[in-house]
């Protein structure tokens, strides 16, 4: 039973089948007599339904069930043999159809299955449409077949079961190499020889009983020619396909030319339609090439209500706070605009923004897993508490915001609700809130001042000595930043919980990590001193500019560092566009000479970059994202820092805890 495990054995088999279509070969030049040619014939057909059935049991999941249904179509489509050799092969008028036929036809639904079972095992999670996908390439091609070829190789004329039988065979031919050929069109010819095989096996399938069919019909088909070597030959490139070890498909080329393939087929049936008035074709191309224009519209409608759902899905995802489920920023800004752009006098709105009081002593005490946690709770708290009244969101970090424009809504009831919902007490801590309250549009009519004054009035309440002088530094630099760019602090936030993710993942200590999200945070401060000329250039930025450019992390680190307490994240911004070859700058430090802070901040930040949209590219794929950074591991970044940040992604989608590897 062990060797059946081994993949030489499958090796050997095919050899072993090799060897006897050789010997097929002999036999129709006239090398070996009838007998032992004709035996190795069948030979070839049940040693690689062997193969393939070794595969199947040596394969899991999909891969498996694909490989078991394509060795029972081999082995039926080999009965059939079997059975014409023993029972018809004799006879002066064979009935038809008969079993072999049977056993023959077998093979077209067991390969259009396997193909498909194949496609999503090696391709993965693609969309339900390519079902819909195959079936109009494979009706315009068997349409096209019909009307040139239908009139010559098959009959329509006989009982039912004679001219279904006709029409079965082309039929099924045209269907599988349509649908093999479909798939290698949309993944850009890039399949893989397993794929290849296949593909060519069922290429030489098409040839052979097209090319039988036409004899028959013409009465010139002799047994043990050139001709008889185009079936077990596609047995054997389907034993070959079945040696080779699984290449998983790209399922983004997938996705990419899903469109294209089935719209050009779809095209061609309209074209024979078309055609059809002014030279005749058979009614079953007709019928073939309706059968694909009616697929296509039922794909077609498919895709529309998928794209309107995924842009559903991305419209929320781009408006909700990942962590709590909130509104983000960006939701906040686009409802505050629209409440003042309504409000009137006698029905106006309530800003309050809350900052949490005690957070930073709750994540040194139970870690930042424990605070994400923290937050989360808070967060449904809050949206629970406010219910219908107002709308609730999360700005980052640990503040907090409540728009209402509820025309009876009450200010003061409005912030107690909300900071009873953003505190909590346990036995080593205590949460609580600080809150900054506007009115609209009485006090202010710009989304802008809203939101600083909010801010204004929050910090009051909080209270100066509740700060240390390096917090009051940091916020006021992050304050600054967003100020001169609106955008960079939804990134910078980003790249700081990403960055804390990473170094809580190399082990690093409570001290550190807060260095190191400073550093995340404040990493593109020096961005405020380079002219808007140059850091929003519509074009390619030439050698001076670029110059002038990488001072940004030297006038970073002067920025920060004036304040003692924040030199060390000083030397991190400073060193946080160096890479791990050397080739950064502005020191060209390189490996261990760089930081590990650093290294972090690096790799955080370019994935953000990645995955974040701009205006001039849409934001690419968290799994693009990864695979662009693994590939310069090494190069631009600290491979152990990859490691730890795909690592750290990974937990944050799972929401886990940290295992260090530090």
């Amino acid at each position: 039973m062990e060797l059946l495990r081994r993949p030489y054995l499958q090796t050997w088999l095919l050899a072993a089948a090799a060897a006897s279509l050789v010997a097929v070969l002999l036999r129709v030049v006239g090398v070996l007599p009838p007998g032992p040619g004709d035996k190795a014939y069948n030979a070839v057909e049940f040693l690689v339904v062997i193969v393939c059935g070794l595969r199947a049991r040596a394969s899991m999941g999909s891969e498996r069930t694909a490989w078991a249904v394509l060795t029972v179509g081999l082995l039926g489509y080999a009965a059939g043999d079997v059975y014409y050799t023993v029972a018809l092969e004799d006879l002066d008028a064979p009935p038809y159809p008969s079993w072999s036929d049977a056993g023959y036809l077998s093979i077209f639904p067991a390969a259009y299955g396997a193909l498909v079972l194949l496609l999503r095992a090696r391709a993965g999670r693609v969309s339900s449409v390519l079902w819909l996908d195959g079936l109009v390439c494979g009706l315009t091609i068997a349409a096209v077949g019909a009307a040139l070829v239908f009139g010559v190789v098959a009959s329509t004329e006989g009982t039912f079961a004679t001219v279904a039988t006709n029409l079965a065979y082309p039929l099924g031919d045209l269907m599988l190499l349509a649908f093999v050929i479909a798939v290698m069109a949309i993944t850009g010819w890039r399949v893989g020889a397993a794929w290849a095989l296949l593909g060519a096996a069922f290429a030489i399938w098409a040839v052979g009983d097209v090319i039988y069919l036409y004899q028959a019909a013409k009465g010139t088909y002799q047994d043990y020619t050139l001709l008889d070597l185009t079936w077990p030959g596609a047995y054997l490139l389907m034993g070959a396909a079945a040696c080779l070890p699984a290449r998983r498909l790209d399922a983004r080329r997938l996705r990419g030319g899903l469109l294209v393939l089935p719209a050009t087929f779809t095209l061609v049936a309209l074209g024979l339609l078309v055609a059809d008035h002014y030279v005749r074709l058979n009614h079953v191309a007709i019928w073939l090439a309706c059968g694909a224009i009616v697929a296509a519209v039922v794909r077609f409608a498919l895709t529309f209500r998928e794209n309107l759902r995924t842009l559903g899905v991305s419209e929320t995802e781009a408006l909700t706070d990942a962590l709590t489920g909130l509104g983000n920023r960006r939701a906040l800004l686009l409802d505050l605009e629209r409440a003042i752009r309504d409000a009137r006098p006698g029905r106006g709105a309530v800003l309050a923004t809350f900052d949490l009081d005690g957070f930073k002593a709750y994540n040194d005490s139970f870690g930042h897993p424990a605070g994400d946690a923290l937050l989360v709770r808070l967060g449904h708290n809050l949206a629970a508490e406010i219910g219908g009244l107002a709308h609730a969101y999360r700005m980052g970090g640990d503040e907090f915001c409540v728009l209402a424009t509820h025309p009876d809504i009450d200010p003061e009831r409005l912030v107690k609700q909300a900071t009873a919902a953003l505190s909590e007490r346990g036995e080593r801590f205590t949460i609580g809130c600080s809150a900054g309250v506007v009115l609209i549009p009485t006090e202010v009519a710009d989304a802008a001042d809203a939101l600083r004054l909010c801010d204004q009035r929050m910090y009051a309440a909080k209270g100066r000595g509740r700060r240390t002088a390096d917090e009051a530094v940091h916020h006021v630099l992050l304050r600054v930043a967003a100020e001169h760019d609106g955008d960079l602090r939804e990134h910078v936030d980003d790249v700081a919980q990403l960055a804390e993710a990473v170094g809580e993942q190399l082990g690093l200590d409570s001290a550190d990590l807060l260095d190191l999200r400073r550093a995340a945070a404040l990493h593109d401060i020096g961005k405020i001193a380079i002219p808007d000329a140059i850091l929003h250039a519509p074009r390619a930025l030439d050698e001076a500019e670029w110059q002038y450019m990488r001072q940004h992390t030297i006038i970073g680190e002067r920025i920060i560092g004036a304040t003692p307490g924040l030199q060390t994240v000083g030397r991190i911004v400073r060193s946080s566009h160096e890479r791990y070859d050397g080739n950064g700058y502005p020191d060209g430090l390189a490996g261990e000479e760089i930081p590990l802070a650093a290294r972090i901040v690096a790799a955080c930040d370019t994935y953000d970059a990645i995955v974040t949209d701009r205006a001039y590219r849409a934001g690419r794929s968290p799994e693009e994202a990864i695979t662009e950074i693994q590939r310069c591991a090494g190069t631009q970044f600290d491979p152990c820092v990859v490691d730890a940040l795909t690592t750290a992604l990974e937990r944050l989608r799972r929401r886990e805890p940290a295992a260090h590897v530090r």
